[in-house]
């Protein structure tokens, strides 16, 4: 190879569902519930990458072998050729995934995406307050003959 070429198939590969808290271990979740994130996916992945200034690569073409349904995945450079780590904070996959797994709930679409669905719900209940009481009796259904 080139020596400007960055070979990221020695890179760290995270599958989004090794970090979903709705996974089993049987179905591919890698840490625990408890530090996991619900349904994450690959962009959101690469962002806290990103932001914790690891290089990062997205292969949107590439399904999760145990599930083929699940496309996506992103490789992470966490140590450089000769060995040291990029971020010392960092020190191997599975303290990469409970880190990423921290961030991607904060993460700024994340957050929007949640905000627009609590005023989605919270829409209905102001118009279904304000209908306000009919004049009928509240008895549905039909009459017996």
């Amino acid at each position: 190879m080139d020596s400007g070429t960055i070979n990221i198939k020695k890179w760290v590969v995270i599958y989004p569902v090794y970090i979903n808290s709705k996974k089993t271990v049987a179905e591919g979740r890698r840490i625990s519930v408890s530090k996991s994130c619900e349904n994450p996916n690959c962009i959101e992945i690469s962002d806290c990458c990103k932001h914790l200034k690891l290089p990062s690569a997205v292969e949107i073409d590439k399904a999760y072998p145990r599930d083929f349904m699940q496309v996506g995945r992103v490789r992470v450079q966490l140590k450089r050729e000769d060995g040291t780590l990029l971020n010392p904070a960092i020190t191997s996959r599975k303290h990469l995934m409970q880190k990423i797994a921290e961030l991607v709930p904060r993460h700024p679409e994340r957050v929007k995406k949640q905000e627009a669905q609590k005023a989605k719900k919270q829409e209905p209940q102001a118009t279904t307050s304000t209908s306000g009481t009919s004049s009928k009796s509240g008895k549905g259904g039909k009459k017996k003959r």
